[in-house]
């Protein structure tokens, strides 16, 4: 029998399974590509909300590109899309679900924020899903868009990595959907007697980092201000810690009319402190680390290997993201102390 490193399919089952080899998913085909991996639609206990759940890791080969998290709420008057998934193939994956749920009109797709693991099934949506509305923070315009600034710039060379990353389910025909309708801070809706509220706490993890709490149902959407049970991603150029902890302060002050978290990447949790506690410690212990190591002028290599990462070393997504996440707070610590 081969072994987990000698197989693509035995690679996924592995990684689901902790390691023992078992039958890879049947593919399903979809208009831009087959999708191999299990898709497993969860419900929140007892109110029509639903979630998909991605895998630990940065977006590869083996994963699809299914690492973020997405769900949506069901109204009588339609269905509100929290975020689109890592591919177009896994929009649609994720509008077929859907489709086994309600026949409802999808009138909105709100995204937390505009990075690649997010918003690629947009496009699925737009071509497929009847073209709801895509609602982000307004922040998120200068890279969606395009443009000739260094967001726009940026979405180009992620498109660019993905399509050699991803292929065959990124590619030439991949585009970035950009918002139909912009909000500042606050955006308040109402559909089928349903209320949500959108708030921006960015730029945090990035500009645009918008929550969406269902507060009929106790439901926060939490984008990726919130990680849930694995290490949180702080390698990112946009990257603001002062704004990601004074969003997490806000959310915390949310805990009496929140029952349920659905982060942007992790498990769901029922403990919306917790969820709140583990972000932000996280943050701060990696933070306090690097500062004391710029304060006493300990090189990044030396400072990295002497840390004590025996709390976080066993979580998904360590291995991954803590040495980048790690080097990039050491970085603006070291800006910090030369102004």
């Amino acid at each position: 029998m081969p072994t987990c490193a000698e197989s693509r399919w035995l690679v996924l089952a592995c990684a689901l399974l902790g390691g023992m080899p078992a039958a890879a998913a049947t593919p399903v085909e979809t208009p831009y590509s087959a999708v191999s991996l299990p898709f497993e639609l969860h419900q929140v206990p007892g109110v029509p909300v639903y979630y998909i759940e991605g895998l630990s890791g940065v977006p590869d080969s083996v994963n699809e590109g299914h690492t973020s998290n997405a769900g949506f709420v069901v109204t009588e008057a339609g269905v509100v899309v929290f975020d689109a998934l890592g591919t177009p193939a896994l929009g649609y994956r994720m509008l077929q679900r859907i489709r086994e749920v309600t026949d409802k009109p999808i009138k909105y797709v709100v995204v937390s924020h505009y990075h690649a693991d997010h918003i690629y099934g947009l496009q699925a949506f737009k071509e497929h899903g009847n073209a709801p509305v895509v609602l982000a923070q307004r922040g998120t315009l200068g890279y969606a868009g395009g443009t000739a600034d260094s967001q726009g710039e940026d979405a180009a060379r992620r498109l660019e990595q993905r399509r050699q990353a991803l292929f065959p389910w990124v590619d030439e025909k991949t585009f970035i959907v950009a918002p139909d309708q912009v909000f500042d801070q606050e955006f308040t809706f109402e559909l089928g007697g349903i209320r949500f509220e959108i708030r921006h706490l960015g730029p945090a993890h990035a500009p645009g980092d918008s929550i969406m709490l269902v507060r009929d149902y106790g439901v926060l959407f939490g984008g990726d201000v919130l990680y849930g049970g694995r290490v949180p991603f702080l390698d990112s150029p946009e990257t603001d810690i002062r704004q990601w902890l004074a969003g997490l302060d806000y959310i915390a002050g949310l805990k009496d009319q929140v029952r349920y978290i659905i982060p942007g990447h992790g498990t769901l949790s029922e403990d919306a402190q917790q969820v709140v506690e583990a972000t932000r410690n996280y943050i701060l212990y990696v933070r306090e680390a690097m500062a004391r190591a710029v304060r006493d002028l300990v090189p990044f290599d030396e400072a990295y290997r002497n840390t004590d990462w025996s709390r976080y070393e066993k979580l998904p997504a360590f291995d991954a993201s803590n040495r980048g996440n790690a080097y990039r707070i050491y970085l603006d610590e070291e800006g910090r102390s030369l102004k």
